[in-house]
């Protein structure tokens, strides 16, 4: 009886520990975070030009320092991209149960500066996050964020 008390206690405990230190680690597992070779205006020149040669559409570039300038904050630079590839859309917009990732819709990259001085891209971690929907959804997003990785391999250190 001592003995099974003592293994259900470690079991408890163990699953405690596993289960703090996954939720403070998920917002690292989450986020991509890439260093780029260029500065910031460069970054985005060539971000342009790389995604129109993929074939992907910019549908909106969101400019936080001027929309936050506006409203009297004063920020470093970071542009919010949203982008489409209407054939990855389509496969998933075009069936009812699918759908529901609709939110996570359109892909989002942000190109922002630190403090360091330095430019930074940014992303959700797609392939990670598509993998427990499964089917469709995951076949479509992991291949969408694969070919935004390719685009963004040019810009990253």
């Amino acid at each position: 009886m001592k003995y099974a008390l003592t293994g259900i206690s470690s079991a408890i405990i163990g699953g405690l520990i596993v289960g703090i230190v996954g939720f403070y680690s998920l917002p690292g597992l989450m986020m991509l975070e890439d260093e780029s070779m260029y500065d910031f205006e460069t970054t985005i020149e060539v971000l342009d030009r790389e995604l129109e040669s993929a074939g992907w559409s910019v549908l909106t570039v969101h400019d936080m320092k001027e929309t936050l300038a506006g409203h009297g904050h004063d920020v470093l630079n970071v542009k919010i991209y949203e982008l489409c590839s209407s054939k990855y859309s389509a496969e998933i917009l075009v069936l009812d149960d699918e759908r529901i990732v609709s939110p996570m819709m359109p892909c989002r990259v942000a190109i922002y500066e630190k403090s360091d001085g330095n430019t930074y891209i940014a992303r959700m971690d797609s392939e990670l996050l598509a993998k427990p929907f499964g089917g469709v959804i995951n076949e479509v997003m992991q291949t969408a964020a694969s070919e935004i990785e390719d685009v963004l391999v040019k810009l990253v250190k």
